[in-house]
C-alpha cells in the first residue's frame, strides 16, 4: 500500500498544528456509557490533565488519577475544583496504585507505555468484584485492515479538526501536552493476551488509531 507523499504529510502536520484536537477526549463520552450511573471508587490510569477523572467524578464517590509525569499532574490539580471528589497522584501504574479496590478503572492512551500483560494483571488485581475496566489504547498498524482504517482516519481527522475548532486556529489543549510514545503491539496480539488474562473482555478497533477494551469482573 502506498503512503502519503512527504509534501502531503507536511501539509497535514501544519494543519493539525494550527487546528489541534484531542483524540483521546473523543472517547470520553463513550467511556461514560460503559460505566454505571453511580459508583463508589474510580481509578484513572495515565490521567494526564485530568479531564476524564473529573468527568468520572460527576458519578463517583471518589476518583484517583495516577500519572507518571509530575508536570501534567500539577496541571491536573490546577484545573480541578477543590470541591470535586478527585485527587491526583504522581506514580508508576505498576507499583504505585493507591491501595484498595476500585469499582471503575479507566486507562486511556497509556497502557502502551507499560508492559501490557503486567499492566492488565495489576488492573485486574485492583478491580473490585462487579467492577468495570475500560481501556482505550493504541496498537501498531500491521495488517491490511489496520492500514485501511488508518487511511480512512486521516481524512476524517481533518474533518473533525475543522469542526471541533470551528475552522479557527487554536492552541493545543492541556490534555495534549503529556509525553507520548508509539505503540509496539499489534491489535491481534492485544486481543490474544487480553483474552487470556480477562476472559470475556470485549475488544474493538476504532477510528483515530485507537482500540477499546471493556471487561466486567464477576
Amino acid at each position: 500500500m502506498t503512503t502519503p507523499q512527504p509534501r502531503l504529510l507536511k501539509a497535514l502536520e501544519q494543519f493539525h498544528a494550527a487546528h489541534p484536537w484531542d483524540h483521546n477526549a473523543h472517547y470520553h463520552r463513550w467511556i461514560m456509557r460503559q460505566v454505571p450511573k453511580r459508583f463508589g471508587a474510580a481509578l484513572d490510569i495515565g490521567s494526564g490533565s485530568g479531564d476524564l477523572a473529573r468527568l468520572l467524578g460527576t458519578r463517583a464517590e471518589s476518583v484517583r488519577g495516577l500519572d507518571a509525569d509530575a508536570t501534567i499532574v500539577a496541571r491536573a490539580r490546577e484545573l480541578t475544583a477543590p470541591a470535586a471528589p478527585v485527587a491526583f497522584t504522581v506514580g508508576d501504574a505498576l507499583t504505585d496504585i493507591p491501595s484498595g479496590s476500585y469499582d471503575v478503572i479507566t486507562c486511556v492512551a497509556a497502557i502502551h507505555h507499560l508492559p501490557f500483560t503486567e499492566a492488565l494483571e495489576e488492573f485486574r488485581r485492583h478491580l473490585a468484584p462487579g467492577g468495570t475496566l475500560v481501556v482505550v489504547g493504541l496498537a501498531e498498524a500491521r495488517s491490511t485492515g489496520d492500514r485501511l482504517l488508518g487511511v480512512a482516519a486521516v481524512a476524517l481527522n481533518v474533518v473533525m479538526a475543522w469542526i471541533k475548532n470551528r475552522g479557527r486556529r487554536t492552541a493545543r489543549p492541556a490534555s495534549m501536552t503529556a509525553p507520548t510514545r508509539p505503540a509496539t503491539m499489534s491489535f491481534a496480539d492485544i486481543v490474544r493476551d487480553a483474552g487470556r488474562l480477562l476472559p470475556g473482555a470485549r475488544l474493538r478497533r476504532r477510528v483515530f488509531w485507537r482500540y477499546t477494551l471493556v471487561w466486567h469482573r464477576n
